[in-house]
């Protein structure tokens, strides 16, 4: 099992869309593997195109702005 650099805590593992995660429990650090970030990039670019729709956050009603909805990314992320 690996240790957490920052630590020295073992690293949890979780797989969120296809690809594992190693994160600290403790320190929340995340790390991951050889063109795991390159295809985290690749999804959130798409996720972020919205394909002739208005997004969730622009939307109106009433004058007023819903919420944001999370990013990809910070759901990919949220442990």
């Amino acid at each position: 099992m690996m240790k957490c650099p920052i630590d020295q805590i073992d690293l949890m593992m979780t797989e969120r869309q296809g690809i594992e995660i190693d994160y600290c429990p403790k320190c929340r650090g995340v790390w991951l593997d050889r063109g795991e970030l390159d295809t985290l990039i690749d999804r959130s670019d798409g996720a972020a195109r919205p394909q002739g729709h208005q997004s969730h956050s622009e939307s109106r009603h009433d004058g007023q702005r819903h919420g944001k909805r999370k990013s990809m990314l910070s759901e990919l992320f949220d442990f």
